[in-house]
């Protein structure tokens, strides 16, 4: 993803600064004009560049700061909040309500990705339990509601479009009826994209959206236009009430952080970015966590938020049990690799956890992992229940192998790397024994439990040393303890 640069570029340049001896004036100014450069690169504009470095400079008078401050902390809270500052738009956006019937409506250009964004949306929110429905309203593009039928059949949502019908309108507000009476409480109009800003394409936006009067316009940009994207959503706002944007393709293009500053400037709220082309690659944008996540200080909610998403509050005392027991199976490992995969991108949960960025995680290496991953759990489909339970590795002997490697169509040797992922877990696992389980089986209690000392024998040598060593690691546990997300560190816990 190209914003990991961005990200790995600042943070980069804070790690610079923190390994300085003395904070002065030199080493400040270093740390910003490699900022600057990142920003720059990104298509940020210039103006916002400059005015960010001003505001900086003002907050963080070297000369005024008394010996006791932390220079470093203060430098660091004061670029988080110029960068949020800069991404903010400063009003929230319309979020739909579970049980109650809400339109929403998608317009942008042709080529924005207008339409797989659609499906992502509607599958994001049915995850979460609402009830979404496509209707196709583009009749402009031939192969638009093929597309859409398809995407919709693959992640189960019902759908509604015409290959007869040439009004948009009376297929939009047909579709939009039928799921109304269907009881679906998330009904998402796709309509019509041209290739440029032309009045018809505004026109028939406005007629759409009186017919089928939507809660909320969403705008769908590409990335790829970068400071562009400022009047590109001024133009649509100005025909009809754009109350959020979606920026598509922020993973093949190197001015996404343009396009992001430039919709916030135009007070048009991101609310979601698009990062590929599958169907789980896309995430929630709010602003904190994000840039966060940018400066390498991860997004601890949102880390839990995946872990509670994946392992269900029902299963956690279980989990957390066996965690304290001590006792690592093959069946374990199916299960924990299957909440893996249920996490979504690799990259995207890495970014998450303090200390790293999705730069440390590169888009083919991600499919590589996630291949491996696969290929462990086909093979493990062709064990038996003894196998799968037992936490003996001396059970597998060469004809067991043999079998297995057959039944799963891999060769020995992908059964034997198998084996030793295994033993490896194994012992990352057995350093958990005789932890102290919370009351409630809570796993977001688990970390109040759990000491620095602990985590150090769990943490592979070198996730510590980018941790920051023993001190960051008991940096980190006392914010996990308190309950505060990562953004606690620079005053950003409280929204």
């Amino acid at each position: 993803m190209v914003l990991a640069q961005l990200g790995g570029s600042i943070s980069r340049a804070l790690q610079q600064m923190s390994n300085a001896t003395v904070i002065d004036e030199k080493v400040l100014n270093e740390c910003l004009n490699e900022i600057t450069r990142a920003l720059l690169q990104s298509d940020v504009q210039f103006k916002l560049v400059r005015d960010m470095q001003t505001n900086i400079k003002k907050i963080v008078n070297l000369d005024d700061l008394a010996a006791g401050h932390n220079k470093r902390k203060i430098i660091q809270q004061a670029i988080f909040n110029e960068l949020c500052k800069m991404l903010d738009p400063g009003k929230p956006s319309f979020a739909p309500k579970k049980g109650k019937p809400s339109v929403v409506m998608f317009v942008g250009l042709q080529g924005s990705g207008k339409t797989t964004t659609c499906t992502k949306y509607a599958y994001y929110y049915q995850k979460k339990g609402w009830k979404p429905a496509l209707v196709c309203a583009d009749t402009f593009r031939a192969g638009a509601f093929d597309q859409l039928k398809q995407n919709a059949t693959k992640a189960k949502i019902p759908f509604y479009g015409s290959y007869m019908e040439s009004d948009p309108m009376k297929i939009a507000v047909e579709g939009v009826e039928t799921f109304k009476k269907e009881n679906c409480d998330l009904i998402i109009v796709d309509t019509s994209g041209r290739h440029k800003q032309e009045a018809a394409l505004f026109e028939e936006m406005r007629q759409v959206s009186e017919a089928t009067k939507p809660d909320l316009v969403i705008f769908v940009m590409d990335s790829s236009i970068g400071q562009a994207a400022f009047d590109q959503a001024q133009a649509f706002r100005q025909s009809v009430s754009v109350g959020a944007v979606i920026v598509t393709k922020m993973d093949g293009h190197a001015k996404g952080g343009g396009a992001l500053s430039a919709v916030a400037a135009t007070k048009s709220p991101v609310i979601f970015i698009g990062t590929g082309e599958h169907m789980d690659e896309f995430e929630v944008f709010d602003v904190k966590p994000f840039v966060s996540r940018l400066l390498g200080m991860g997004d601890w909610s949102g880390f839990m938020d995946k872990i509670h998403e994946v392992v269900p509050m029902d299963q956690q005392p279980e989990l957390l049990q066996k965690l304290s027991e001590g006792n690592f199976t093959m069946r374990i490992m199916y299960e924990q690799f299957q909440n893996i995969l249920k996490m979504g991108p690799i990259g995207q949960v890495f970014s998450m956890l303090p200390g790293f960025s999705a730069e440390l995680m590169p888009k083919g290496r991600e499919k590589e992992s996630q291949a491996k991953i696969k290929r462990y759990m086909y093979m493990m489909d062709s064990m038996t229940n003894e196998e799968l339970d037992s936490s003996n590795p001396k059970l597998m002997n060469e004809s067991r192998i043999m079998r297995i490697a057959r039944g799963s169509g891999r060769q020995v040797r992908d059964v034997m790397d198998m084996m030793e992922e295994y033993k490896r877990l194994a012992k990352i696992w057995s350093k958990m024994k005789g932890l102290k389980i919370p009351k409630k089986g809570d796993m977001s209690a688990l970390s109040r439990n759990m000491n620095a000392q602990h985590m150090s024998k769990v943490l592979p040598p070198q996730m510590l040393k980018q941790i920051g060593g023993m001190g960051g690691l008991q940096s980190l546990m006392k914010q996990m303890g308190s309950g505060k997300d990562m953004m606690g560190m620079f005053g950003g816990g409280d929204k």
